[in-house]
């Protein structure tokens, strides 16, 4: 994976597209938040015509979300695209898609939308890992903070979390949802794993399910390809009460911990908590013994 172009820094009175390229709505108010953070920061922001369409839990069909993408990705007004919300659906969007060769613009997402985010990166163009407009309203006020630094170019801080040792990495970041990640492995939306640092979150996914996921990325040969993992919150991934189980940490340190490279856990970001902006396709140095991630500025 090549280094990816990052797009132009936005601006306090640039116009950005709202669409939801994955689940449908489920209620109006953090997503009325979240617009009016963008707004009140001086952003101009329009909503698709289909933003609330429903079509079973997607927000449309394929054809009216690949719709709305496409004309935010085209129309030069639009600086931004801003997702509404994650849930399921990215990948089905994607399916015989190209994208227009246009002018670099930001792409902002998490969760599903991991899904549009690895495909820009195939393309060189990096997007931002962080809150869609239903969770924005939620981030502290130090998260806001360096989504917007990063957005109009200004530096941000390296996070904290737990490092596991093995020395120090520098590599391309690719931020993804570990299950979104795992369904799109050998498919054209994968980006080239060779020396990047991957950075994993998760969310309702009971132990052995995350045991089965990184034991197929394990016997699928792509963990021995990566420089360094950054491991985020796994919500909502405990057993059911009764049943017998490894915890979490558990199965992370047991899947994970016997690759020799540098880990960091307990990052901030993810589902159901502080969501820090995460830059895809850019270099970052993680420090296993630390415990920090960075952007590399040198």
């Amino acid at each position: 994976m090549d280094i990816c172009q990052i797009p132009p820094p936005l601006q306090p009175g640039d116009r950005l597209w709202v669409m939801l390229p994955s689940g449908t709505l489920r209620e109006t108010e953090a997503f009325e938040k979240g617009l009016e953070i963008w707004r009140s920061r001086g952003y101009e922001v329009d909503l698709c015509p289909t933003y609330d369409r429903r079509w079973g839990y997607l927000a449309g069909t394929d054809a009216e979300r690949r719709a709305a993408l496409e004309e935010g990705w085209k129309n030069p007004d639009y600086k931004a695209i801003l997702c509404g919300r994650g849930g399921y659906g990215g990948a089905r969007l994607l399916e015989d898609w190209t994208w227009p060769s246009v002018a670099p613009k930001w792409l902002i997402g998490f969760s599903d939308v991991t899904s549009v985010l690895w495909s820009l990166a195939c393309q060189g163009i990096s997007g931002v890992h962080g809150p869609v407009l239903t969770t924005l309203a939620d981030e502290p006020e130090w998260s806001l903070n360096r989504l917007f630094d990063w957005l109009e170019d200004r530096p941000v801080e390296s996070l904290q979390g737990k490092g596991w040792g093995h020395g120090t990495a520098t590599g391309l970041l690719l931020p993804a949802n570990l299950t979104v990640a795992t369904h799109i492995l050998f498919t054209a939306l994968q980006p080239n794993l060779e020396g990047v640092i991957l950075a994993l979150e998760d969310v309702s996914e009971a132990p052995y399910r995350l045991d089965r996921m990184l034991t197929q990325w394990r016997t699928s040969g792509m963990l021995a390809q990566i420089k360094g993992i950054a491991l985020g919150r796994f919500s909502d991934c405990e057993a059911p009460a009764g049943v017998p189980s490894l915890t979490v940490e558990e199965v992370l340190r047991d899947r994970l911990g016997n690759l020799n490279i540098p880990i960091v856990s307990g990052l901030p970001f993810g589902h159901q908590g502080e969501n820090a902006a995460l830059p895809v396709g850019i270099e970052a140095v993680l420090d296993g013994d630390r415990g920090s991630l960075g952007i590399s500025y040198t």
